[in-house]
């Protein structure tokens, strides 16, 4: 990634790759889950962030160029905030913003209950963790469950450029379907197996609904938090930021028009606009 050094953090004897580099206060950007990784989602962000603040982009366990997570782990939230915790000791951060997409939004609040003391700033965007239904019903729990049946999907997305391009379309606003975007996902396809998407699909999504649902938990957030969120998101309603803005003592909400599940990358723009302002307002 353009500014930033690629190193290798060893976790417990996972090998995971982080990007870092700036200057400034420390800000970590925690990327989705699915087909996501630090690059797809952060490369329109980091440029924006260098000259003021110190970066920390890691690809997550399973994900990018790092190893999976450990056999026979559960890959939860609550994993990935244990990672969280043991990156935050490797880089000797004290304290830093946590920035985190999907998945990552839930992984950076997860953080931030358990660890107060040392996140300054969370911005959550478009953000798991926010409520307990599940996108599809009962319909969608059944068919992480199915034999073979979450494997085939993934071969097919994996080999076809055409069947990229509709899963980007129907998780993004369709005004903001590029080629470049287009390909950029299917390289990133091409380069990974599935198993920790998979095995996160199955930690998290029960019959009852999602394992990780903070709603009860956002009154105790003791932090400045940002909530950005799409308006056109098909996977996380945005009525569901709104409630979280009232819940959270300190927070405030940002909806973004002509915008579907990925703001970083569909409205690069306003987002960092929307993310600078806020780290301005809340430095110490």
């Amino acid at each position: 990634m353009d500014g930033l050094d690629a190193r290798t953090v060893d976790v417990d004897g996972t090998r995971i790759r982080c990007f870092v580099g700036g200057d400034g206060p420390p800000v970590v950007l925690l990327h989705g889950g699915g087909l996501d990784s630090a690059t797809l989602s952060w490369r329109e962000t980091v440029p924006a962030l260098l000259d003021s603040h110190t970066v920390y982009v890691p690809d997550l366990p399973g994900y990018g160029k790092s190893d999976d997570p450990p056999s026979g782990e559960s890959v939860s939230i609550g994993y990935y905030v244990g990672v969280l915790a043991r990156l935050f000791d490797e880089w000797a951060l004290s304290e830093a913003t946590l920035v985190g997409i999907s998945m990552g939004g839930g992984v950076a609040l997860g953080y931030a209950l358990d660890y107060p003391e040392r996140v300054s700033r969370v911005v959550a965007v478009d953000s798991y963790g926010l409520g307990g239904t599940i996108p599809g019903g009962k319909a969608s729990t059944a068919m992480t469950r199915v034999p073979y049946l979450f494997e085939a999907l993934w071969w097919v997305l994996r080999r076809s450029r055409y069947a990229a391009k509709l899963t980007v379309s129907s998780i993004v606003d369709r005004r903001n379907v590029t080629a470049g975007f287009v390909d950029e996902v299917f390289a990133a396809l091409r380069a990974r197996n599935t198993d920790a998407w998979q095995r996160f699909q199955r930690a998290e999504v029960g019959f009852d609904g999602l394992l990780t649902n903070y709603v009860e938990r956002l009154p105790e957030l003791p932090i400045p938090t940002l909530l950005v969120h799409g308006e056109t998101d098909p996977l996380v309603p945005v009525e569901w930021a709104v409630r979280a803005a009232t819940l959270i003592p300190d927070a405030e909400v940002r909806i973004l028009a002509d915008c579907g599940h990925w703001p970083p990358r569909e409205r690069p723009k306003r987002f960092n606009e929307l993310l600078l302002g806020f780290l301005d307002e809340n430095r110490d």
